[in-house]
C-alpha cells in the first residue's frame, strides 16, 4: 500500500497560476527524495500534450513516460488550494495531486480520488481542511469503503473478450486517457469489467476508479453495429501496453493519437497533412433553372420528389452528427426536415404552378417571402429562423436547377478554402502556395477532388456537413487531414500542440524523403515496387526526384481536357516522349483515354446518357470513337522507340473488349512496325474480377483501380452527397475481390498492381502488399511516405493484417485494426 505522509502535504497554500502549482506540488516530492529536480520539467511539459484536470476541482499533474528514470521511486504529494488556480479555461482546481509513478502503487489513490469527484462534501473538506490526516485517510484507505455498493453485479454486454494487463502497466491516468480516446472513435457502447464492477470505457474518470493494477485481466465489453471492431482495437491497444498512445502498437496515421480539446466538426480524411490558418468561403455555386415550364403536373411531381430527396439528405445528417456530436448539435436538423413537412409551404408553391410557372421558381419564391417574413419578427431568435429556411430552401432548389460554377476572387494570403464541394477542375486550379488546405461540406475520399488533392499534396477534408458553412471568414482553423477533423477557433493550448505535430511531421517528411530513393524492402527482405500516379509531362520528372521506381498510372486524359479539341498525334508523341526521357529507362505505363462518367469532353458532342458511369465510358468510347484511339495509340506506339512503355486499357468488363482493344492495338502496331508491347487493363468492375482467372491467361498484367471498383461493387457513386463518404475502398467487400484478382493472377504467373487511393494510404498500402500486391502506384507527394511504412513491416506482418482484414464485415473495422 502506498503511504502519504504529512511532510508531503501542503496546506492553505496558494499559486500565481497553474505552471506555479505544479512547480510547488513538484518540489514536495523532490524535497521528499522521491524524484529528481529535472522531473518537475517533464511535469510541466506533459500539460502540452495532456490534460491533467481529473474533474471537480482535483488534477493529477504528472511527468512524460520517457523521464521516469528520474524518479526514485514512486510517490504523492498534495498542494490545496482554499482559493483555486486556473488550470485549463474555465477549470479551477483547488486540490492538486502530483504523482510521480514508476510502477503501480499510486493506482489506489487515483481510485480514491474519482471515487470522490461526486461527492461535493469530501471534496470541499479536503479543498478547506487545515488537518493533513483528513486527506492522509481520504487518499489512502481502500476505495472498497467509500461507495462499494452489495448490488448485484451489472450483465455483460453482447460482445466481450478476456485481456490481461502487462506486468507494471496498470490502470492509470496515461494508459486509461489512451483506453479512453481509442473507445471514443467507436459508435458501440464500450465497457470494461474488473471483478465485480463496470466502467464506461469512454470515461477517464469511470476507469480510473476501477483501480487495476499491472497484471491484472480486464473484461472489455462492446454492444452495437462496430462492436467487433471495436474489441479488435483495444484488445490490441491494451496487450500492447496503452503507454501514450499505445506506441508499441502499429499505427497506420501519423496524427491518430493528437488529442484537441477544441470541438471538432468531423469530416472525412481525404489528403493528409496538418494545417493551421483561417478559413476563406469560397463561393462558387450558383443555382439556375428556367422560371416557365409547360406541364403543371410534371412540375407538381418533380417539386415533390426534390422534397422528398432534401428530406433524406437532412435524415442522413441528422444521424450523422448524433453519432459524432450528439441529439443537441444535430437537432437543427431535424428541425430543417420539419419546416419541408409544412404542409402549407408545399400547397402554397403547388398553387403558384399555375400559368406555365416552373417547380424551382414557385419554390423559390415560396420560402423566400416565408425567410423574409421571420426576418421581420420582433423576437431575434424567431427572425433567426430565416436562416434556416433559406438553408432548406436552397437544398430543394438545388434538386430542382443546375448548380453553376461562378468567379470568385481569392485573398492573397494563405487559407484554409471551405466549400460546398469542389469539382476536379476547382481543385486542380488551386493555388498551393495560397491553400493550406480545404474542407467540403459534402463528397467522399473517392471524389476526383481528394485525388486531385492527395497528388498536389494539399491537405483536405471531405464530407464535414453543412456546419462547416457557417463558419466566417477569417475564422482561425486545424485542418488535420488524417484523423478528418476541423477545429475553428483552437485554444493556445491545441495550436501550440499542432505546431509541434507540424514540426515533428515536417521532420519525418525530411527523413522520408533522405531515403526515398531507397528501396521498398521489407524487414523480412520482401520487394515492393513504388511508383506513381501521373497526368503532366512535367509530373514525371518530379515522380523521379520524388523517390518513384516508375509510373504505374498515366491519365492521357490531361491532353484531351480542358481544349477546343483533341491533339493531334504529334503532340501527342511529343508528350509521351518528353515523360520518356525524364524517366531515363524507369518503366511507364500508359492507360489509354479514359473519358465518361463523370470526365466530359465538350467537343465531342456525345449524346447525354441517364447514367454514364454505366454507359459509353473508358474502352467503350474509344471503340465508338476509333478515330481517337487508332491517333492515341500510333503516338504510343511511336514514342515507345524512346523507352520502356506498357499499355493499359481502362473499364474492361468483357474478354470481348479486352481481345477487341489488343487487336486494334496489334493492327496499329504492325503498321507502325513499332517491337511487341505488354497490354494490360485495369481491375475495376466486379465481371473483370470474377472473369480474372479467363483474363489472366491473355494480360501481361492487372492493374487494380480501387476508386471505381469501389463504387461499381458498393453501387455507390463516388460523388453522391449522400453516399460518397461511404464508397470506401477498404471495405471487406472490395478487398475481397482484390484478393481474388491476385489469386487468379498469381495462378497464371501475371503481377498485379494497384492505382487507386487506397495504395496511397500506409494502412491500404500494407493490406494491399499482405494480399499480394507487387506494385503500388500512388500520388507523387506519398512516394517517400508509403516507401518508408513498407521498410518498418515485414511481409509476415502485411499477410497478417490482410488476413484479419478479409474477415472483417465493415470497413470501419477494417480501418480499426492495428
Amino acid at each position: 500500500m502506498l503511504t502519504l505522509s504529512k511532510e508531503n502535504i501542503k496546506l492553505q497554500a496558494s499559486a500565481r497560476d497553474k505552471e506555479d502549482a505544479i512547480r510547488q506540488v513538484g518540489m514536495l516530492l523532490v524535497q521528499s527524495g522521491h524524484m529528481q529536480s529535472g522531473y518537475v520539467a517533464s511535469m510541466l511539459n506533459r500539460e502540452q500534450v495532456a490534460n491533467t484536470y481529473l474533474g471537480n476541482g482535483i488534477a493529477i499533474p504528472h511527468g512524460l513516460p520517457d523521464d521516469r528514470d528520474l524518479i526514485h521511486q514512486t510517490g504523492i504529494a498534495v498542494l490545496q488550494l482554499p482559493n483555486g488556480v486556473e488550470w485549463n479555461p474555465g477549470e479551477v482546481v483547488r486540490l492538486v495531486v502530483g504523482i510521480a509513478a514508476k510502477s503501480d502503487e499510486h493506482l489506489e489513490v487515483l481510485a480514491n480520488l474519482t471515487h470522490v469527484l461526486g461527492d461535493e462534501a469530501a471534496i470541499q473538506n479536503m479543498a478547506t481542511t487545515t488537518d493533513p490526516l483528513a486527506i492522509i485517510q481520504r487518499l489512502t484507505q481502500q476505495s472498497d469503503s467509500l461507495d462499494r455498493s452489495d448490488s448485484q453485479p451489472e450483465p455483460d454486454l453482447a460482445n466481450a473478450v478476456d485481456v490481461k494487463l502487462a506486468a507494471g502497466a496498470g490502470l492509470h491516468a496515461r494508459p486509461a486517457t489512451v483506453l479512453v480516446n481509442l473507445a471514443k472513435e467507436f459508435q458501440a457502447e464500450i465497457r470494461v469489467r474488473y471483478g465485480d464492477q463496470i466502467a464506461n470505457a469512454k470515461s477517464l474518470i469511470s476507469l480510473l476508479k476501477l483501480g487495476v493494477e499491472g497484471g491484472q485481466t480486464i473484461r472489455l465489453m462492446a454492444e452495437g453495429d462496430d462492436a467487433t471492431a471495436a474489441l479488435t482495437a483495444l484488445k490490441s491497444a491494451v496487450a500492447a501496453g496503452l503507454e501514450d498512445g499505445a506506441e508499441a502498437t502499429p499505427t497506420f496515421s501519423s496524427n491518430r493519437n493528437l488529442q484537441f480539446t477544441t470541438p471538432a466538426i468531423a469530416g472525412i480524411a481525404a489528403s493528409p497533412g496538418l494545417v493551421v490558418g483561417p478559413v476563406y468561403q469560397l463561393k462558387r455555386r450558383q443555382i439556375q433553372f428556367a422560371e416557365t415550364a409547360a406541364d403543371p403536373e410534371a412540375e407538381k411531381l418533380h417539386l415533390r420528389q426534390a422534397i422528398e430527396t432534401a428530406k433524406a439528405e437532412l435524415h442522413d445528417l441528422y444521424e450523422n452528427v448524433k453519432a459524432k456530436a450528439g441529439a443537441a448539435q444535430a437537432a437543427i436538423f431535424q428541425a430543417h426536415q420539419e419546416f419541408l413537412a409544412d404542409p402549407e409551404l408545399h400547397d402554397a408553391a403547388e398553387a403558384l404552378l399555375t400559368n406555365q410557372r416552373s417547380a424551382a421558381w414557385a419554390w423559390q419564391q415560396i420560402y423566400e417571402q416565408r425567410a423574409a417574413a421571420l426576418e421581420q419578427l420582433s423576437d431575434p431568435l424567431l427572425a433567426q429562423r430565416a436562416t434556416d429556411l433559406r438553408d432548406v430552401g436552397e437544398r430543394v432548389l438545388r434538386h430542382l436547377g443546375k448548380t453553376v460554377a461562378a468567379e470568385a476572387e481569392l485573398p492573397s494570403e494563405p487559407v484554409i478554402l471551405i466549400a460546398e464541394d469542389l469539382t476536379p477542375s476547382d481543385t486542380a486550379g488551386l493555388d498551393p502556395a495560397l491553400t493550406l488546405g480545404f474542407c467540403t461540406a459534402y463528397g467522399g475520399p473517392t471524389s476526383h477532388s481528394a485525388i486531385i488533392a492527395r497528388s498536389l499534396d494539399i491537405p483536405a477534408i471531405v464530407g464535414a456537413g453543412p456546419a462547416v458553412l457557417n463558419l466566417a471568414n477569417g475564422t482561425r482553423c486545424i485542418l488535420d487531414g488524417e484523423t478528418g477533423n476541423l477545429y475553428p477557433n483552437p485554444s493556445e493550448a491545441d495550436l501550440a500542440t499542432a505546431s509541434q505535430a507540424q514540426a515533428d511531421r515536417q521532420a519525418m517528411r525530411q527523413a522520408e524523403k533522405l531515403a526515398c530513393y531507397q528501396p521498398a524492402l521489407m524487414t523480412d527482405g520482401h520487394r515492393v515496387e513504388v511508383v506513381a500516379n501521373i497526368g503532366a509531362v512535367a509530373e514525371a520528372e518530379q515522380a523521379v526526384n520524388a523517390g518513384a521506381e516508375g509510373v504505374g498510372l498515366l491519365r492521357t486524359e490531361f491532353l484531351f481536357l480542358n481544349r477546343s479539341q483533341p491533339p493531334s498525334e504529334a503532340e501527342q508523341v511529343d508528350a509521351y516522349t518528353q515523360m520518356i526521357q525524364a524517366l531515363n529507362g524507369l518503366p511507364l505505363i500508359i492507360r489509354t483515354l479514359d473519358i465518361g462518367g463523370d470526365k466530359a469532353l465538350p467537343y465531342l458532342n456525345l449524346p447525354k446518357e441517364e447514367n454514364p458511369f454505366l454507359g459509353v465510358r473508358g474502352i467503350r468510347l474509344c471503340f465508338q470513337r476509333q478515330d481517337l484511339f487508332k491517333t492515341q495509340l500510333r503516338a504510343i506506339f511511336r514514342a515507345a522507340q524512346a523507352g520502356p512503355i506498357k499499355i493499359m486499357f481502362p473499364m474492361i468488363a468483357t474478354l470481348e473488349e479486352f481481345r477487341q482493344a489488343r487487336q486494334i492495338a496489334e493492327a496499329i502496331r504492325a503498321e507502325i512496325g513499332a517491337d511487341p508491347i505488354d497490354y494490360g487493363m485495369m481491375i475495376e468492375v466486379p465481371s473483370a474480377v470474377l472473369m480474372a482467372a479467363e483474363f489472366a491467361q491473355e494480360v501481361a498484367f492487372f492493374s487494380i483501380g480501387t476508386n471505381d471498383l469501389t463504387q461499381y461493387t458498393l453501387a455507390m457513386d463516388r460523388g453522391h452527397p449522400l453516399l460518397a463518404k461511404q464508397a470506401d475502398g477498404l471495405h471487406p467487400a472490395v478487398l475481397r475481390l482484390i484478393h481474388q484478382t491476385v489469386q487468379a493472377a498469381q495462378h497464371h504467373g501475371k503481377w498485379v498492381g494497384v492505382c487507386g487511393g487506397i495504395a496511397g494510404e500506409p494502412l491500404g498500402a500494407a493490406i494491399l502488399v499482405g494480399l499480394g500486391v507487387t506494385e503500388l502506384s500512388v500520388s507523387i507527394p506519398s512516394v517517400a511516405a508509403i516507401k518508408a511504412k513498407l521498410r518498418s513491416l515485414s511481409l509476415a506482418q502485411a499477410q497478417d493484417l490482410a488476413k484479419r482484414a478479409l474477415t472483417c464485415p465493415s470497413a470501419a473495422e477494417v480501418r480499426a485494426l492495428r
